[in-house]
């Protein structure tokens, strides 16, 4: 598969999200958690989606329980909590599992494209992943990463500068 658009996903409400419907768009893919302390990150997210979302950016919240058991509820638990904590309106999906045998194949493809410093693996939530409105992937942020740190990346790839 070469572009993030080969890829489908389970929405949290059960119905299947093909990416291809976002060609054109630029996606900031998010492997989210509820009760991590970076949770708050929700709200920068968000944030960044309702500045930008006019100009082509769609959020992307893959909520994952792999690190710290920190995503332990329903999907409708989490995308309530979302919603009614952060005000979350961006697209989240079915929780997956990102490392492992087990983890959904567009994780094992966006660590294929940008691996991580030390493993390829994604650390821990919140790990972040830019890709353009071609489809690919032009670069990987830590989940110490704030959303808003990377405004002018996303700036740059919205305009294709």
């Amino acid at each position: 598969m070469s572009t993030i658009y080969d890829f489908t996903a389970e929405n949290m409400d059960g119905t299947s999200q093909a990416f291809s419907d976002y060609k054109g768009k630029v996606l900031l893919i998010v492997n989210t958690a509820s009760k991590c302390g970076f949770t708050p990150q929700f709200e920068g997210l968000e944030a960044l989606y309702q500045q930008y979302k006019e100009q082509g950016l769609v959020v992307v919240g893959f909520p994952c329980n792999q690190f710290g058991s920190q995503d332990p509820g329903s999907n409708e638990e989490i995308g309530a909590f979302c919603q009614k904590n952060y005000g979350v309106s961006f697209p989240m999906m079915a929780k997956v599992d990102v490392n492992g045998a087990d983890a959904h194949p567009i994780f094992k493809w966006l660590k294929d494209q940008k691996g991580g410093l030390l493993t390829d693996g994604i650390k821990w939530n919140f790990t972040k992943f830019l890709v353009d409105s071609n489809g690919q992937v032009v670069d990987r942020y830590a989940p110490t990463t704030k959303p808003d740190a990377i405004k002018a990346d996303i700036e740059q790839v919205l305009t294709g500068k």
